[in-house]
């Protein structure tokens, strides 16, 4: 195992930006990189083309009202052509106002081109009553990820969001951050995204920090006032059944649906017309599946798969990582495990609401959401915690074991701050498992799933490198910032866009014949790989 680079002691702070780590682990057989050896950044004239094309990038991303036919369509969902795409409201909501809100943004023949209708009073129990699915109303201006996903959604605003508050547009950050409010207000949760077959499910929660982040840039208190509801709100959602882990005192992804989820069945299939879950009864005839109880998931007898399949696999949506292996073949044992990542997320959201309640003068409020912070922490140390591999491992409830796939969450409890130095030294030892040539890989097995090696996500790089710099392993993160920021520099120059995902083996974002399961294609834009790298470049020691 290669030699650690010597620590510095760690910086504390009262409101330490620290964020959400779902690091990358390495693809099978790959070698062992030097820790020593550091990796210098791109050339300045290099990453001030980059800096451009993400400064340009911001306004094409965008969406609002003025532009609202760009934000409609939507080509993971069939539509008939030359008909309105449907706009849809909360019941809650004031159609009439949201109407001549839209029609002051609007030429006429643009109107005649939206379709306005009500959502059902319950829509999460009334989703059969939602035909044809759309986009969802938000009041203010958003910036989507890119390509295939033209609408706001639910992590990847976060990430957005600190590149926007990095770019100085703060006014952006804040209409994203009110937008996820507004979800929470008036569609129950923040969604996966705003578009209806999206109601059922959240993603990684990040809004507490997102609510921070704005506040440490505009100072405005009585908007962190306002926002207290909702992130009290959205909090419940992950702390009251469905979403409890048993009885660990820790939090699971947990998709509220049933049956295949819409946008998979009209938008991920192949060249021969399969859709992802005929490839899956595929899988499962052909294989033997050891990781988890198959019958649970797939009636082989009657080669279908079964009604909590379809519960887990919107479960997996929920989590962002759409698919890999870490829970078993799918991800779909994912509901029986309390995951490192998402307890991570919601010890940070424990710390920021009790941060922001000290804030507003509600001292026993923050020392009771402090309290939960303590609590979660602890039950982590006990459940999730492994001395002997140095690292966190996400906890299955149902077999009382620890899971012992090589996941980059690993890291997670690094950058959200929860980690003793010694947990934080035994993990960073653990860094050469991960490391590929362009970052931190998603996990150390090569499955043909999208969130497996050799591929790498722009968020697992942050976690990865602000998790290390916290804890004083300055070095080791500037050689991660430098190499996916290479990696991302030269890809630029090869084809002048920013995209989703890369090959960090090949250091390449040609992906499509590495993903089997998922969706193949490299979407360009593309949002939180734009906000990384500005946040790569902001902290790295030159």
């Amino acid at each position: 195992m290669p030699p650690l680079l010597r620590r510095r002691p760690l910086a504390q702070g009262l409101l330490l930006l620290l964020t959400f780590v779902v690091l990358a682990p390495l693809a099978s057989a790959q070698p062992t990189p030097d820790p020593t050896t550091q990796v210098a950044l791109p050339a300045p004239e290099r990453l001030d083309t980059l800096r451009s094309y993400i400064d340009r990038t911001w306004g094409t991303l965008t969406r609002s009202h003025d532009d609202l036919l760009a934000a409609l369509p939507d080509e993971k969902v069939d539509h008939a052509p030359g008909t309105p795409w449907p706009l849809y409201v909360a019941a809650s909501e004031d159609t009439a106002a949201v109407g001549q809100r839209l029609r002051r943004s609007l030429s006429p023949d643009e109107w005649a081109q939206v379709d306005l209708r009500v959502l059902p009073a319950s829509p999460r129990e009334h989703m059969n009553a939602i035909d044809p699915h759309g986009l969802l109303y938000l009041p203010h201006p958003y910036v989507v990820p890119g390509g295939r996903f033209n609408e706001m959604y639910g992590w990847d605003s976060y990430f957005i969001a600190t590149g926007l508050l990095e770019a100085g547009r703060v006014e952006m950050a804040k209409h994203m951050t009110d937008n996820h409010l507004y979800q929470v207000e008036h569609y129950g949760t923040v969604l996966n995204a705003n578009r209806t077959y999206y109601l059922t499910r959240s993603q990684p929660p990040f809004l507490a920090t997102m609510v921070r982040d704005v506040f440490a840039a505009t100072g405005d208190t009585a908007w962190v006032a306002d926002a207290v509801p909702a992130l009290e709100t959205y909090y419940e959602y992950w702390t009251t059944e469905p979403h409890l882990a048993g009885d660990t005192g820790l939090s699971r992804y947990y998709g509220l649906g049933e049956g295949p989820a819409p946008e998979v069945v009209m938008g991920e299939q192949n060249a021969e017309g399969q859709s992802h879950y005929d490839r899956i009864r595929t899988y499962y005839r052909e294989n033997d599946v050891t990781a988890y109880d198959e019958s649970l998931f797939y009636d082989a007898a009657a080669d279908t798969l079964t009604s909590l399949f379809y519960k887990a696999d919107r479960s997996m949506r929920e989590s962002g990582f759409d698919p890999s292996n870490r829970f078993g073949p799918f991800n779909v044992g994912i509901v029986h495990y309390a995951p490192v990542g998402l307890n991570s997320f919601l010890y940070q959201y424990e710390r920021d609401v009790s941060a922001l309640m000290a804030v507003l003068g509600r001292s026993d409020a923050a020392k009771q959401w402090s309290r939960r912070a303590d609590r979660r922490k602890q039950r982590m140390d006990e459940l999730l915690w492994n001395a002997e591999t140095g690292r966190y491992h996400d906890y299955n409830f149902r077999t009382e074991t620890q899971n012992d796939y090589r996941f980059a969450t690993a890291f997670a409890p690094l950058w959200v701050g929860l980690a003793a130095d010694s947990q934080a030294t035994a993990t960073a030892e653990t860094l050469w498992q991960l490391e590929a040539p362009g970052g931190v890989l998603t996990s150390t097995r090569r499955t043909g799933n999208q969130w497996d090696a050799p591929f790498g996500w722009a968020p697992l790089q942050l976690m990865a490198v602000e998790g290390l710099r916290n804890y004083g392993y300055d070095r080791a993160a500037d050689r991660l910032s430098a190499k996916f920021v290479g990696l991302v520099s030269k890809d630029f120059q090869e084809h002048g866009v920013i995209l989703e995902k890369y090959d960090l083996v090949q250091r390449e974002s040609d992906v499509s014949a590495g993903i089997e399961y998922g969706y193949s294609e490299n979407v360009i834009g593309f949002g939180w790989t734009n906000a990384v790298v500005l946040r790569l470049l902001k902290n790295v020691q030159r």
